[in-house]
């Protein structure tokens, strides 16, 4: 670990924190329908929407049909993108001719972008046709953040309500996330990518000559070695800028290139990287600021910034250390930091970045359910890539996605107002709000359908060799970490791959589609019914067994709670994955 590293890791959380309250308070305005500074050009935008699609703005729903609402804005996003990819070998805008997408493949890709995963089991440059990317991927790419975003509003409207039967319109939500957060920050953010050299163009694949021609060998049918040499490239390019910005700002992670921010299209210089980080981590922080002003409880929104910041701290402190640390195993190879060496475990990382920052990137894009990645994660150390898996197994809940974080922390602070209310011998209140049985109810099960779909679906990978384990390919601990990063990748809509894993088979394709499917829609729906049933309830005033939720303490014990209910449920299957190996790797063992 060097000073430069840590100046890079405390820099970039000062950055957050300053945006947090401006973001904050902005979106807060949005919300509440008072007048922003981007009202004179997008109000117009915003009613000549609601007019061509029939909306009417000023219908409130009920948790019920709100739910239903995006439900069903979901299924048709989801059934056109299917669509999309099934169609695209006759469609326009496909330069390099790549035919239709597999039934199997084309499924899960609808999935992962509808339910704002991104998991790719494909190539993006093999087998997206430009069309797919723009109209398919990128539109979902607004679609699933701005969902996101007016999901955790509406949790916070019913935590700020009293006695009201109705949340806001869906609509509404959808359309203020879009042109007013996302859209301003996107088209002004593809700008400042392109001038770090971030490809944004309609041309066609190219193939230059190698300056350098190479030699490669391979083995033909009869098992004789033959070798060939290779003397050019072809350059995949396209519309790269205008999706790889709200890839990021809007925690998707997709990346246009197989290689996502490793590649050198997508993420070409240092300031782009930090751009791309910056973006991650920008609206899941400024929500706290809006529920501190929706709630009007600031302290409380800050509460909740200091849990999330210091799991973030823990958890890109314990991976620096495991990556600077480097192999023991390449007991004969410098790997101390100097001059003329990076030191460390440099396997999978970029040169351009570093150690630091991609152990960075990599603790946010796993603590914001975004997925994007500038170093491979399957060639971290053992715990250093226990950090990624722990993160998302939290919840995704430090900072998290956008919107999803939000509420995914929220349902987590009525369980420790729960816990200590419990410890007090007291009916537990938050912010006025009497926390009774159905809320509870409402919030374990929110809580639990992630580990359900994760271990049973790992679970059943691992003792099947036609469908789980026949796709690895590393034996051993490492192994089954690949099939369990895969599957909490899914269920945890953060869609980030381990890598190792040959995922793009029938099995994989429709089980992953599922574990997506089930951990956003089977955790927004009992999510919204607590909304609705906090909504209904009114206002207690304080007393002295109130637990208050606005200081230290609360912080603390709001961090105890998400460790111990993520951390300890996935335990047996970390010790036999990622923490044995670590084990075997100080004993001089491989895999």
């Amino acid at each position: 670990m060097t000073l430069n590293g840590w100046i890079q890791i405390l820099l970039f959380l000062a950055a957050v924190a300053l945006v947090t309250v401006p973001l904050g308070r902005f979106m807060a305005a949005v919300f509440a329908r008072e007048r922003t500074w981007l009202d004179p050009v997008l109000g117009p935008i915003e009613r000549i929407i609601y007019r061509l699609t029939g909306v009417n703005a000023s219908h409130d729903m009920r948790w019920t049909e709100y739910g239903l609402s995006m439900l069903a804005f979901s299924l048709v996003s989801m059934l056109g993108l299917y669509a999309l990819q099934r169609l695209q070998g006759v469609l326009p805008f496909n330069p390099q001719g790549l035919p239709g997408v597999a039934p199997d493949l084309a499924f899960n890709t609808a999935a992962s972008f509808t339910t704002n995963t991104n998991w790719q089991a494909y190539a993006g440059e093999t087998t997206m046709s430009y069309l797919t990317q723009m109209a398919g991927l990128a539109y979902q790419n607004f679609m699933s953040a701005a969902a996101g975003i007016a999901l955790a509003i509406v949790f916070i409207r019913a935590i700020a309500a009293r006695e009201r039967e109705t949340l806001g319109n869906f609509w509404v939500d959808m359309t203020r996330a879009t042109l007013w957060v996302l859209l301003p920050v996107c088209l002004v953010g593809a700008l400042a990518l392109v001038s770090q050299g971030v490809v944004q163009n309609f041309k066609p694949y190219e193939r230059v000559q190698l300056v350098d021609p190479q030699t490669t060998t391979t083995t033909d049918a009869r098992g004789q070695t033959v070798a060939a040499t290779v003397t050019e490239q072809v350059i995949a390019q396209g519309p790269v800028a205008s999706q790889e910005i709200i890839k990021q700002f809007g925690t998707n992670g997709g990346g246009f290139f197989n290689a996502n921010s490793a590649h050198p299209f997508e993420n070409p210089t240092p300031l782009s990287n930090v751009l791309a980080m910056f973006a991650i981590f920008a609206i899941s922080a400024g929500l706290t600021a809006t529920l501190g002003q929706m709630t009007q409880s600031p302290r409380h929104g800050w509460a909740v910034w200091g849990a999330m910041a210091f799991l973030f701290l823990a958890g890109v402190t314990t991976a620096y250390w495991a990556e600077a640390a480097g192999n023991p195993l390449l007991a004969d190879t410098d790997q101390q930091s100097g001059a003329m060496c990076p030191g460390g475990n440099m396997e999978g990382k970029e040169a351009r970045f570093g150690i630091a920052s991609s152990v960075l990137f990599a603790t946010i894009t796993t603590d914001a359910s975004c997925g994007a990645v500038n170093a491979m994660h399957d060639s971290f150390t053992p715990l250093g890539g226990l950090v990624p898996l722990v993160n998302m197994m939290l919840g995704e809940v430090i900072f998290g996605g956008v919107g999803a974080g939000m509420y995914g922390i929220l349902i987590f602070v009525v369980l420790a107002v729960f816990i200590a209310g419990l410890m007090v011998g007291r009916t537990p209140e938050y912010l006025g709000k009497k926390i009774e049985a159905f809320d509870v109810q409402m919030a374990m099960l929110a809580v639990l359908v992630v580990p359900l779909v994760v271990l049973v679906f790992t679970g059943i990978s691992v003792v099947s060799p036609a469908f789980g384990t026949s796709s690895i390919w590393n034996p051993g601990p490492h192994g089954l970490t690949e099939i369990l990063y895969a599957y909490t990748s899914g269920a945890a809509n953060n869609g980030s791959a381990f890598a190792g894993l040959s995922a793009n088979t029938p099995w994989y394709n429709v089980t992953l589609a599922a574990s997506m499917l089930v951990g956003r829609f089977l955790v927004i729906i009992p999510m919204l019914a607590l909304a609705g049933n906090l909504a209904r309830k009114n206002l207690v005033p304080p007393s002295l067994g109130t637990f208050p939720v606005t200081t230290p303490l609360f912080a603390s014990l709001l961090v105890g709670v998400i460790v111990i209910v993520g951390v300890l449920t996935f335990f047996p299957v970390l010790s036999l994955g990622p923490i044995v190996e670590h084990f075997l790797m100080r004993a001089g063992t491989t895999f």
